[in-house]
């Protein structure tokens, strides 16, 4: 398999701060990749860290097949930050033209480009406007096109959705999937999970500065099977965390995280052995958001 991001232990301290504790992660060429975690865990510098932005303390990481911060790994890789500010004197048609010129587009193929960009992005009838009259939504999705001018194998998208309208919202997350159809990574980090489980291919969970969890989302979560039985012994629910993990209990309800759908039979046949009355078997997949608490934790706070 073919890498667009490698990354060893990359961490980043800054003073007696510990920003990044370890960052290990590999990202699949043309796959779109979500990096989820809660305000203050470390993804922003993470990013930074990877786009050669800001100089890892210490570990090692490759972009594209080049190393972390090197002009090669920079040269094909698109970038779409948080917090940016354009030059608002700037039309929109300017400013594509602009950062064209930066990536040493020839006039023709600029012009093109700018024109095929501002289609997919529809801003087509306000490309001529100054970017003082655009809305936060125009002005981000402006933003992306800027982000894809040179035509990237990899593209970061730091919330890319962010103050976007519902359709906004569509048309961003249509044309990350067309990204990835045409075979270029997209690096996705964003707090709005429906559109994370709407495009990722797979996503990891930053903690404190360190991931604590990877998991695919094409094949869908691990199930959640909620048991109903005449009663639940400590025997049971302790022999059930053999399966997945035991989410809570009642006298006789038990609520597990399987490891696999397929050992639902199986988890049948163990409680049927040890006599257990099994009075229901309901297994459901759980949402994003449902797994993004689970792995977060009780103690994590709002940021």
């Amino acid at each position: 398999m073919s890498w667009a991001i490698e990354a060893a232990g990359l961490r980043k301290v800054f003073g007696e701060k510990v920003a990044v504790a370890d960052l290990s992660l590999r990202v699949a060429a043309g796959e779109v990749f979500g990096f989820l975690g809660p305000n203050g865990a470390g993804k922003t510098t993470a990013m930074k860290m990877l786009l050669g932005l800001v100089r890892p303390t210490s570990g090692r990481g490759r972009v594209l097949g080049h190393p972390v911060g090197s002009r090669e790994s920079r040269r094909w890789v698109g970038f779409l930050p948080e917090h940016f500010r354009f030059h608002d004197w700037m039309t929109g048609r300017e400013l594509l033209d602009f950062h064209g010129r930066l990536h040493g587009l020839a006039a023709a193929a600029r012009a093109e480009r700018i024109a095929d960009l501002l289609a997919e992005v529809d801003l087509t009838d306000a490309a001529d406007r100054p970017l003082q009259t655009y809305s936060k939504g125009m002005q981000q999705r402006l933003g992306l096109a800027q982000a894809l001018i040179h035509r990237p194998r990899l593209v970061f998208l730091d919330e890319p959705t962010s103050g976007l309208d519902p359709l906004g919202r569509i048309l961003v997350r249509d044309l990350a999937l067309r990204l990835r159809d045409e075979g270029v990574t997209v690096f996705f980090n964003s707090h709005i999970l429906g559109d994370v489980e709407a495009i990722c291919d797979r996503v990891a969970f930053l903690k404190r500065g360190r991931i604590v969890h990877e998991t695919s989302l094409r094949d869908g979560f691990a199930p959640e099977l909620h048991l109903t039985l005449d009663a639940v012994s400590a025997e049971i629910a302790s022999g059930l965390g053999a399966f997945g993990k035991v989410l809570r209990t009642t006298e006789r309800e038990i609520w597990l995280r399987l490891a696999a759908e397929a050992d639902v039979p199986q988890v049948v046949r163990w409680l049927v052995e040890r006599d257990a009355a099994v009075r229901g078997v309901q297994a459901q997949r759980p949402s994003l958001e449902t797994l993004f608490l689970e792995t977060m934790g009780p103690d994590e706070r709002a940021g």
